[in-house]
């Protein structure tokens, strides 16, 4: 039961006003953060997390191409840009799930055939619980960051467990 702010009426929970004086009842249902960190995820943008910057390929590079540059440069996910637009991402996962012990034989195909095509994104002002849940729900640990549409940044799971781990510590 929720008691109404204004006349004190016992309303059931998920009512979005309350049945004896007609008072919203809305902003009761949204959850206060009780620490610091939980503020911080509400508040803080992703722009906040500095966003690393995409590492990126073309569609008709071919999958040998790309394991050969993640690897080199020691990153977890490319972005597969085509002029301005992106067209999917490449990740750890997609090297597992998709072409696991069949490298030799797609080597020389274009990684367009086992990425990720049309990646959901996040913009540079959304805030991090946003992210998060974006990437919980979708189970993603990369998301490409654009900033008014433009790809500025890739974000990823390890960066909000940074953040969270800094402010654990902070506190504490």
């Amino acid at each position: 039961m929720i008691p109404c702010p204004s006349c004190g009426f016992e309303n059931l929970e998920g009512n979005d006003f309350c049945d004896q004086c007609q008072n919203s009842l809305t902003d009761l249902s949204i959850p206060q953060q009780r620490s610091a960190v939980e503020r911080g995820l509400v508040k803080d943008t992703i722009e906040f997390l500095k966003p690393h910057k995409p590492s990126s390929v073309s569609p008709n590079d071919t999958v040998g191409e790309v394991l050969q540059k993640m690897v080199s440069e020691k990153i977890g996910c490319v972005m597969v840009v085509e002029g301005e637009e992106i067209r999917g991402i490449f990740t750890e996962f997609d090297a597992l799930m998709k072409v696991n012990t069949n490298a030799a034989s797609l080597a020389d195909k274009p990684i367009s055939t086992v990425m990720t095509a049309s990646p959901v994104t996040i913009e540079i002002d959304h805030k991090i619980a946003f992210a998060l849940h974006r990437m919980h729900v979708g189970g993603y640990r990369h998301v490409p960051v654009l900033n008014k549409g433009k790809l500025v940044g890739v974000t990823s799971i390890r960066d909000i467990l940074n953040y969270l781990a800094e402010r654990i510590v902070v506190s504490a």
